[in-house]
């Protein structure tokens, strides 16, 4: 992360950096904010803080939780607004009047503790999600397994508090440890690591979904031209800044693709740094949004032997990724093929609930970020507001 310290105040300036490579000359790139994906990740981080307490409420055995133990969780929800004064989680959930609400509880020695609960479109909302979750449970048990695979470690483990951060990106159950993992005893396996640590283990290999995205999808993305006998593989490229570094970038392309399930431990420094990006872009493509937070991804350098500086990787190649950055959040890294502007152009079907929770939330974000209008809602069959899709 200290590079994207580094760099920060350079990208925020659209700072013209040189690229170094040994396949060309010294490349001026000029990095321009795309603020429609930027909107895009500001919507995203907000969503996320809501869901992780719609979850834990609406996992309760009584969908009522005592704002005590909603405290414990506050570390997870990053809440501060501009001016870096927290508010209370007690205030922060009142402004979501549509999503949570308040109420009360007596404790062992009869006196009333607050609480917070779900309203009943927010608990309908939770339950259709619990639907999605159990009717998608083998598409997401492969997910997870694709993450696992993409390890260079010999036993296929990864630290549980990794997994952690890329839960919701990867779009597990809140509670994934409890109602998921044992749900798969065929695929993994809970361990103690030699640090202490516990983590999750793969027991099961499956060569049909140790197929890159890119791979699967070049007939659909690139012309048959593209694929050559020697093995390279282009990666589809939009952006800002492109025109200057067409030449380097048709020789990079021209570099043998080598898939990011396989060992390239003998590939040489420029093979490698495809590599790396082909990681990279599989590892985003196995999120729902298409986006994750760099430092999610620095957390994966070592099991996935990515020795190269991640925000220099991104840098070089700004026609495959974006890199969002805000002075009051972590920077996020989104995969420009997944979007069409603002708008992701694969949903899964949680993607579609995780949207019907931002339109709950649309009073707030009305206010503070000033993202959509709310005169543009219509309500679905369910009762829910609709036409946010622009936001994703």
């Amino acid at each position: 992360m200290r590079g994207t310290a580094r760099n920060h105040g350079l990208l925020q300036k659209g700072y013209i950096y040189q690229q170094r490579c040994g396949l060309a000359k010294k490349i001026r790139v000029k990095r321009v904010r795309d603020h429609k994906l930027n909107s895009v990740v500001r919507g995203q981080r907000e969503l996320k803080k809501a869901w992780i307490l719609f979850s834990i409420i609406g996992s309760s055995s009584e969908s009522c939780v005592p704002l005590k133990c909603l405290n414990l969780h506050r570390t997870q929800l990053d809440i501060h607004p501009a001016d870096h004064h927290p508010p209370k989680l007690s205030e922060y959930m009142t402004s979501y009047p549509d999503v949570f609400v308040e109420s009360s509880f007596l404790d062992s020695k009869g006196r009333p503790r607050p609480g917070f609960g779900l309203t009943p479109q927010a608990l309908k909302l939770y339950h259709k999600q619990a639907e999605i979750l159990e009717k998608n449970q083998l598409e997401l048990r492969d997910r997870l397994c694709r993450l696992l695979m993409l390890t260079r470690t010999k036993d296929r483990i990864l630290p549980l508090e990794t997994i952690d951060q890329l839960q919701w990106d990867l779009g597990l159950p809140y509670d994934y440890l409890n109602c998921f993992v044992p749900n798969h005893p065929d695929r993994f396996s809970l361990v103690r690591l030699p640090d202490g640590r516990d983590g999750l283990k793969l027991l099961f290999w499956d060569d049909k979904l140790a197929v890159s995205e890119l791979m699967k999808n070049a007939s659909l993305q690139q012309d048959k031209e593209d694929i050559k006998n020697d093995g390279s593989l282009a990666f589809p490229v939009s952006g800002f800044g492109m025109k200057k570094c067409m030449e380097w970038l048709e020789e990079w392309q021209k570099l043998p693709y080598t898939s990011p399930y396989t060992n390239a431990s003998n590939s040489d420094r420029h093979t490698n740094e495809k590599r790396v990006v082909g990681i990279l872009h599989e590892l985003l493509h196995l999120t729902l949004h298409k986006q994750t937070e760099v430092e999610n991804l620095s957390n994966l350098c070592k099991p996935f032997m990515l020795h190269q500086n991640l925000t220099k990787v991104f840098e070089r190649h700004l026609g495959i990724f974006y890199l969002s950055y805000n002075y009051y959040e972590k920077p996020t890294v989104v995969l420009r093929e997944g979007y069409n502007g603002r708008e992701l152009k694969q949903k899964h079907p949680l993607v579609r609930i995780r949207q019907k929770l931002a339109n709950l939330l649309k009073e707030r974000l009305d206010n503070d970020e000033n993202l959509y209008n709310s005169e543009e809602f219509g309500y679905d069959s369910d009762g829910f507001p609709i036409d946010i899709d622009k936001l994703f």
